[in-house]
C-alpha cells in the first residue's frame, strides 16, 4: 500500500485554518483589484470634479462602470462562500460577461434618477417651499438607494427579468426589514468614509464592503431561492 497521502489539487484550498484564511484573504484581494480596474475609466475621473451641483451629471456619468464591477465582485465572492477555490479572477469575470447588461439596465436609469434628486436637493433653498420638500426628497432618495442595493444582489445572483427583480427589490424593503437596515446602515458607512476620508478609501475597501453586503442579502437570498427559483 502506497504510504503516499493525498494532496490538494490545484486550485483547491486545504483544509488548515491558515490554509483558508490565506484563501480568504486573496480571493478579496483579487476581486478587489479587478473592481478598480473594471471601475478604473470613471473612478480616475473623479477626483478631477470639484465638488459642485454643477458636476452632478457627470459624477453620475463617471459612476456607469461602477454597477458591473459591483455586480461582478458579488458575483465572484458568491461563488466563493458556494464552492471556495483559487480563481477568483475567473468567476469575477464570468460574472462580468453574464451580467454587465441587466445591471446596466437598472444602474443607468438609477443614475439618471439620483442625479436628478440630488441636482434638486441642491437648489431647494431658492425654491419657495424648499424646506418642506427637502425631507420628501431625502426620503425618496434614501428609499431608492436601498432598492438599488437589493436590485444589485438580485441581478447579480440571479437571472430574473428587469421588471421581475425590480418587483422583487421593491418587494423585500418590506419583506426583509432587517436586510434592508443592514444595507442603510452599509450607507452610513460608505458615505461616513468619504466624508471623513476620501472616496478612494472607499473604493480600496469596495470588496470588504461587497462581502457585508452580500452577508447582509442571506436572508433576501435565501428567501429568493425558497419561493421564486424553481428547484432541479
Amino acid at each position: 500500500m502506497s504510504g503516499v497521502t493525498a494532496r490538494e489539487q490545484p486550485g483547491e484550498i486545504g483544509t488548515g485554518v491558515l490554509a483558508r484564511a490565506s484563501a480568504t484573504a486573496y480571493w478579496y484581494l483579487v476581486v478587489e483589484a479587478l473592481l478598480v480596474l473594471t471601475a478604473a475609466p470613471g473612478l480616475l475621473a473623479l477626483p478631477l470634479l470639484a465638488r459642485d451641483a454643477s458636476n452632478v451629471p457627470l459624477v453620475a456619468l463617471a459612476l456607469v462602470p461602477l454597477g458591473p464591477a459591483l455586480s461582478a465582485g458579488l458575483f465572484a465572492l458568491r461563488a466563493y462562500r458556494r464552492d471556495p477555490d483559487l480563481r477568483p479572477a475567473g468567476h469575477f469575470w464570468r460574472g462580468y460577461r453574464l451580467n454587465w447588461l441587466d445591471v446596466l439596465r437598472f444602474w443607468v436609469p438609477f443614475l439618471v434618477v439620483m442625479a436628478v434628486l440630488a441636482t434638486n436637493l441642491t437648489h431647494l433653498g431658492s425654491v419657495p417651499g424648499g424646506p418642506v420638500l427637502a425631507p420628501l426628497l431625502g426620503l425618496l432618495t434614501l428609499g431608492l438607494a436601498l432598492w438599488c442595493a437589493h436590485m444589485l444582489v438580485l441581478v447579480s445572483l440571479f437571472s430574473f427579468r428587469t421588471r421581475d427583480a425590480a418587483r422583487l427589490a421593491a418587494f423585500f424593503l418590506a419583506r426583509r426589514p432587517g436586510v434592508t437596515l443592514g444595507a442603510a446602515s452599509l450607507g452610513v458607512l460608505a458615505t461616513g468614509t468619504v466624508l471623513f476620508a476620501s472616496d478612494w478609501v472607499l473604493a480600496l475597501l469596495a470588496s470588504v464592503m461587497l462581502g457585508l453586503l452580500l452577508r447582509n442579502a442571506g436572508p433576501m437570498v435565501a428567501d429568493v431561492e425558497e419561493r421564486f427559483v424553481a428547484q432541479a
